[in-house]
């Protein structure tokens, strides 16, 4: 599997492949953070000719659900979306940390090796909780049973990091296993499936996918038996610049992905329904059998200490240099949103308060 670097050009970005070593990984999100200093991508509001449009990356989980449902029923007043596509889940990350894009839902661990190398950017909100889940192939119903064995994933990820937390509650470690890194959601799936792979971390709905189409394949981990209840996977960030420059705008997003949370809650299969196959590669029956398992939770200030407990996981995997503290979040536009939209607020099932 090769990994991607974004190479500042005069005629766009090019993409240039490098392999997936820890260093070459680091390398990467310094030279991205040192490319952030060319400032953000949005459109000035006094220049653009109607909504403010902002350049987004995301994932591919349902943990993005609430981020789809903006863009695909327009809920974010006076602000468009323009998702860039990216040619793997590294590029999510990358592209944000280069300063391509404005905005990104993206896994909080991502979120953290590019701030940790520099890039000006905050967590403002949450997108969706749980959803990371453990499977193995037939026969392997433990995690000593995973002695040895091959561990599919992806770098950097919070996809790699329970894993790591559940090997470790076992009293064991990744030296234990055979780790395999992989570029896409589809691609770890079918790896799975296929079984090159003895067991993977993958996020709903892939998770799910892979359950039903392996014959004797189990879950191992949900997360929520290392974890606990409603622990964090995805978040909104933004670029410092951006929430510096247009505050409301990050406040009409926000309220938006509120909205988009409630529609959710309210109606998951025609949420599933407006995503799955433009965003989800799996099927809709899989994708609606799975939207329950990671729910959209755009009020993550309670699991702000659980994020910052993962920074050591990331520190001893050399993915960042310094442990991050809580001036990496800013959840002032959130709690400005929810004191002006009570009525919004009141009705999401999911939240801290």
């Amino acid at each position: 599997m090769f990994r991607k670097f974004v190479q500042q050009d005069p005629n766009g970005y090019a993409l240039t492949e490098l392999g997936s070593t820890r260093r070459e990984f680091l390398m990467r999100g310094a030279c991205l953070a040192g490319a952030s200093a060319l400032g953000g991508a949005y459109l000035p509001q006094a220049m653009a000719a109607g909504p403010l449009t902002l350049k987004a990356t995301h994932g591919t989980g349902l943990c993005n659900c609430p981020f789809f449902l903006v863009k695909e029923r327009n809920l974010a007043q006076g602000v468009a979306l323009d998702f860039v596509t990216t040619p793997s889940n590294a590029d999510i990350a990358a592209l944000f940390g280069a300063g391509v894009v404005d905005v990104s839902v993206v896994p909080y661990t991502n979120f953290m090796t590019l701030y940790d190398a520099g890039a000006p950017i905050k967590i403002v909100a949450g997108s969706g909780v749980q959803g990371c889940v453990i499977v193995a192939q037939a026969g392997i119903t433990s995690a000593a049973q995973l002695r040895g064995k091959t561990i599919g994933t992806f770098q950097a990820d919070t996809l790699e990091m329970l894993p790591y937390d559940y090997l470790k509650k076992a009293g064991m470690s990744f030296a234990d296993v055979k780790v395999r890194y992989f570029g896409t959601s589809p691609e770890l799936a079918q790896a799975f499936i296929a079984g090159n792979v003895d067991a993977m971390c993958h996020i709903e709905p892939y998770a799910t996918q892979a359950l039903k189409a392996r014959p004797g394949s189990v879950q191992l981990s949900n997360g929520v038996d290392v974890y606990g209840a409603n622990y964090s996977d995805c978040v909104l960030a933004v670029r410092s610049k951006l929430l510096k420059e247009n505050r409301d705008a990050v406040k009409a997003l926000i309220k938006a992905m509120m909205v988009a949370q409630h529609q959710e809650e309210l109606d998951r299969a025609s949420a599933v329904k407006d995503t799955v196959g433009k965003y989800f590669k799996t099927s809709y029956d899989a994708t609606l059998d799975a939207a329950a398992k990671q729910p959209a939770m755009v009020d993550q200030r309670s699991n702000q200490n659980f994020i910052l407990q993962r920074a050591q996981n990331l520190k001893d995997l050399r993915y960042i240099k310094r442990l991050p503290g809580p001036d990496m979040f800013d959840w002032g536009p959130l709690n400005e949103v929810i004191k002006e939209n009570n009525d919004v607020y009141g009705q999401l099932k999911l939240k801290s308060a």
